[in-house]
């Protein structure tokens, strides 16, 4: 397992995130990309990412998570920037925005584009949130220099680590109900002719 760099204090995370967040939004083709993921959600839902909000639908729910993803890829590349350190800048975030964060980077070709003008990265690492090795909680790193930059995590979206777990729990034994087991990674459905 790496070792992961001191990150700068959180309020200059916080600036930094903010002057990319700019040059993103600036860009001609992010409002294009960020309304096309929240309208096009069918693409980007997750049965143990999503559903741990209470009463989730993605009509109502689309358009703050998608906005808080775009916010935590600028607090990323706003640590990758200020570290050069890719380990260092998966910031560990709540598991229905980091869903949202995979949504977004699968904007691939339009977000290669925003970064070539922007001369600002997307930074995110599904391998390195492994590495990292732990959850997001409440109070954390990532919260203080969200807070910093943006003002307060939306507590619908931002579960904290124990809660999380325990509603995975609860969804865990729905979905073995009807034969989906380890977490979403194996089922056994015959999907025999009626």
């Amino acid at each position: 397992m790496n070792a992961i760099a001191t990150r700068p204090e959180p309020s200059v995370v916080a600036q930094r995130a903010l002057e990319i967040l700019d040059a993103w939004m600036g860009d001609p083709e992010m409002g294009t990309v960020l309304d096309g993921c929240k309208k096009y959600s069918s693409d980007w839902s997750d049965d143990y990412g999503q559903f741990l909000i209470p009463n989730y639908s993605v009509e109502r729910d689309a358009v703050s998570l998608i906005d808080d993803a775009v916010r935590v890829m600028a607090l990323k590349s706003a640590v990758y920037e200020l570290t050069g350190d890719e380990v260092a800048a998966e910031l560990p975030v709540s598991v229905p925005v980091d869903v949202s964060v995979h949504a977004l980077t699968a904007q691939f070709t339009a977000l290669s584009r925003v970064q070539q003008r922007t001369g600002r990265l997307f930074v995110h690492s599904t391998v390195n949130e492994h590495v990292v090795g732990t959850p997001w909680d409440v109070g954390d790193y990532t919260q203080q220099a969200y807070e910093a930059a943006f003002g307060p995590v939306d507590e619908r979206y931002w579960i904290g680590a124990a809660e999380a777990e325990r509603r995975r729990r609860v969804l865990d034994e729905r979905y073995e109900s009807i034969g989906i087991t380890e977490r979403g990674m194996a089922s056994e459905i015959a999907f025999a002719a009626a």
